[in-house]
């Protein structure tokens, strides 16, 4: 899956998802570590890759005001991260990649919550 990384994922996050051979990008390392969060969405929309982040305005900014591509929301801490990285893995197995570019899922340690986004 093409995936998009906001500036708040773990790094630890960006490896894992890269060795289960994920093309990831970051905001870093697309020049974006500082930009608003509407243009991260944006970025990730045109590229047609899903946003990964740990920030949980971007609901938001999808269920209001109708934005961006497909979400997935880590609910996550240092003390979770390989709990929320087992279910990461089963979410990218469980949902094809058109499918997650229309959700919203809320990933949290040995559970998921994976809401269809308004068209």
């Amino acid at each position: 899956m093409r995936v998009f990384l906001d500036q708040d994922v773990y790094a630890v996050t960006a490896r894992f998802l890269a060795e289960l051979g994920h093309d990831v990008v970051t905001a870093s390392i697309a020049g974006l570590a500082t930009a608003a969060d509407s243009e991260l969405l944006d970025r990730a929309q045109s590229e047609g890759r899903i946003f990964v982040t740990r920030d949980r305005d971007f609901g938001g900014l999808v269920f209001v005001k109708g934005c961006g591509p497909g979400i997935v929301y880590l609910r996550v801490t240092p003390a979770t991260v390989e709990s929320v990285h087992r279910e990461l893995r089963s979410v990218l197995e469980c949902y094809s990649e058109s499918d997650l570019q229309k959700s919203f899922v809320v990933v949290e340690p040995g559970r998921h919550r994976h809401r269809h986004v308004p068209a």
